[in-house]
């Protein structure tokens, strides 16, 4: 008969089977930890016996390495190489840091876009009419493929372009379109090359806030891994994978690559193509390092609990050169992220590179690819530990008493085992605590502890997809498909825009050369003309890449101007104030847009204080300048004054410049003078504008005929200058 008895005699039989076998469960546990705890504990070893054998050793002979040392090194020719997939929101951002950052000349930007990406496209051509030292590759299908394909048509590009731009690159560098980099990067790599076949720099994550637990995670494990792992690799095996970005290759580590692998450097069959190149440079016995250059950052950092928030106190940072970008912040896209790092790092390789190698190499494997276990096993820990501590809660409260004696109790192994597991615990949040202090300050080393729970969890999703993907894959034939990564770049620049001169902008930008600048500036100090007006005006310069640059120094949108969109307000205001303003009103903003509540008008250059105050109180709003080029303007104000074959590029008068904009472009007036005119100027009571200003004494009869004859010059030319 089944009594209550019965029932709770054989509850308790089960609870203390099910007890027996947490015991077992958590003495494999505690062993496999231990097993990968010792693992880790040789990286830390030798991270520091190396550190302090150089510390007495090298160190003391040898002169650190400086800045004036590698500014002193001739540029080489090198190419950056940037892989772009869905990237219209930070391409051009990345783009117009780089070239505002870096402190290099001979060097061209190779964006990868695909046919079917018109956004990312458009983003890559617009930027290419600023920087001619750009270049855009459309990979010739549609994407999305995988970044090795990509690199593939891109280096191909890079080699097949070289003769068309006269130079061979001594170097290629990879890049992502969320990178941040530092000035003194490519200097660095010159100084290198070609001595050295691959060079990785250190990556790090750029400073999150202290709550964004996720993004965190990324800030303490490349500071640790790239600070220590790294460096041990490389003096064990001399091996040193590429990190994906920040990475730069010789000519001949390329050209070795694609002669391995019939003309395609990287390797489209894996999900983390650059893991594996370093080993192939490896086994071809060229050279491969992990460099350390100690610079200086800016950082700006927002109190943590104490002060406003939208202070922002900046300092400087010495720090090794490295590659900065921001990483996942929310749980589902970092353990996407990691998965992809997982398949590729620890199946993927395991599947394709076996375990070739040195005793040393295949160390390295072991302790990359132990991830695909031991994230299971931190997360089974976590299971237990809180199983344990129900039972003890249970028997603390008399809540259930009955156990099996005891598998894991006493002074034996077991104790043995937690005591080195508690140490290595420990040794392990000292170093996170170290290493993240070192880059971030002691305030992210405290948080760096909670974070490494956060990190297990992350790590043990991404481990877990890992899995799902690569069994289907084995096992039902599914392609292991390239999953995107949303990428950020720091909205508010991580370069310091400093104001250039618009001919030392053209230079860096690479849109002329120093000859032509020379001629130019010597061609505007004997007329007094603007710089702009002068290099177009002989052809040096394009129109499109100088209102580019006029937008850029005053960081200004840009607007391109048609027939409909002048005429859609046409009326609203004055021509007479259009014209002597070089103004033309586009209407109000638009809601949830910067320009909302304001007016946009189209400008060809900055709007001076008065000029801005006076569109306020007519239009009865702020202004809100967008730069248009300087003949649109041009067509937009005849356009005004009832030529109506204004934007017709079919028409030679539409391409003849306006009477005033001839007369300062010829040297017979200036601006100044002539803006101080077109102050009192009213169309309907002075008439045509040449002759007010010989009415007004401003300029002689015998200077409006000169200009004129040079306008029918124009006409006769079709619109080009005689």
């Amino acid at each position: 008969m089944f009594t209550t008895a019965n029932a709770t005699a054989q509850l308790n039989f089960l609870f203390a089977n099910y007890y027996a076998a947490l015991e077992i469960a958590a003495a494999v546990v505690a062993l496999l930890i231990l097993l990968s705890a010792l693992d880790d504990l040789f990286f830390d070893l030798w991270y520091w016996s190396r550190r302090l054998w150089r510390r007495f050793t090298i160190e003391r002979v040898r002169t650190p390495l400086t800045v004036e040392q590698l500014r002193q090194r001739d540029e080489q020719p090198i190419a950056i190489m940037v892989p772009a997939w869905m990237e219209a929101d930070v391409i051009a951002q990345m783009i117009e840091d780089m070239v505002a950052v870096l402190d290099y000349r001979r060097y061209h930007i190779f964006v990868g876009t695909y046919v079917n990406d018109r956004e990312t496209i458009d983003e890559v051509e617009r930027m290419r009419v600023r920087y001619k030292q750009l270049h855009r590759v459309e990979v010739p299908h549609a994407g999305p493929t995988c970044k090795a394909d990509c690199l593939n048509w891109v280096v191909k590009t890079i080699f097949a372009s070289e003769a068309g731009l006269g130079m061979q690159f001594a170097g290629v560098v990879l890049h992502d379109s969320e990178d941040v980099l530092h000035p003194m990067e490519l200097k660095f790599f010159n100084y290198l090359l070609p001595r050295k076949d691959m060079i990785q720099l250190p990556v790090a994550s750029l400073e999150r806030e202290w709550f964004e637990l996720v993004a965190g995670t990324y800030m303490d494990e490349f500071a640790e891994s790239h600070a220590k792992d790294m460096m041990v690799r490389e003096s064990v095996a001399g091996l040193v994978p590429s990190a994906g970005v920040g990475t730069c290759f010789s000519r001949k580590a390329l050209h070795g690559l694609m002669q391995a692998s019939d003309g395609e450097p990287f390797n489209v069959s894996s999900l983390t193509e650059d893991y594996e190149v370093g080993t192939k440079l490896s086994q071809m016995g060229m050279q491969t390092i992990f460099a350390r250059f100690p610079v200086k950052f800016k950082v700006r950092r927002k109190p943590w609990f104490f002060g406003k928030r939208e202070q922002v106190a900046e300092s400087t940072l010495e720090m090794p050169l490295a590659v900065r970008e921001y990483f996942p912040d929310t749980f589902t896209q970092a353990y996407r992220q990691k998965a992809r790092w997982v398949i590729g790092i620890g199946l993927q390789s395991w599947e394709q590179m076996e375990w070739r190698g040195s005793l040393a190499a295949r160390y390295l494997l072991l302790h990359d690819r132990k991830g695909v276990v031991t994230a299971f096993v931190s997360m089974l820990g976590y299971v237990l530990a809180l199983q344990f501590i129900l039972f003890s809660a249970a028997t603390t409260f008399q809540w259930w008493d009955v156990f099996y004696p005891p598998l894991l109790a006493g002074d034996g192994w077991w104790r043995t085992v937690l005591t080195l597991n508690a140490l290595a615990m420990l040794n392990r949040a000292v170093h996170r605590f170290y290493f993240t202090t070192e880059l971030y300050g002691w305030r992210h080393g405290l948080m760096a502890l909670p974070r490494m729970v956060v990190a297990n969890f992350v790590n043990f999703m991404a481990v877990a997809r890992a899995w799902r993907l690569f069994l289907l894959y084995l096992f039902a034939g599914r392609a292991l498909a390239w999953d995107k990564t949303m990428h950020d770049f720091p909205t508010d620049g991580i370069a310091s825009r400093v104001r250039l001169r618009l001919g030392d902008l053209l230079r860096t930008w690479q849109a002329v050369d120093e000859a032509t600048l020379s001629m130019a500036l010597e061609e505007q100090r004997r007329t007094q003309l603007p710089l702009g007006t002068v290099m177009v005006s002989h052809g040096w310069l394009d129109e499109e890449t100088l209102a580019e640059a006029l937008a850029y120094q005053e960081g200004l949108p840009r607007v391109s101007l048609t027939r409909e969109r002048v005429q859609r307000h046409a009326g609203e205001l004055p021509v007479e104030i259009c014209a002597r303003l070089r103004t033309l009103y586009l209407g109000p903003g638009k809601e949830g847009r910067p320009d909302q509540g304001m007016a946009r008008v189209a400008v060809a250059s900055a709007l001076t204080d008065a000029a801005r105050a006076e569109l306020e109180a007519i239009l009865g709003r702020a202004p809100f300048a967008m730069v248009a080029r300087e003949s649109e303007i041009a067509a937009g104000l005849r356009l005004l004054r009832g030529q109506d074959n204004a934007f017709d590029p079919a028409r030679t008068e539409a391409r003849v410049p306006l009477l005033g904009d001839l007369l300062i472009a010829s040297g017979l007036l200036s601006r100044p003078v002539f803006d101080a005119a077109m102050q009192r100027y009213r169309p309907d009571l002075h008439g045509r504008i040449g002759d007010y200003l010989v009415n007004e004494a401003v300029i002689s009869r015998e200077a409006i005929e000169e200009a004129v004859r040079r306008q029918r010059d124009w006409l006769a030319q079709g619109g080009q200058p005689a």
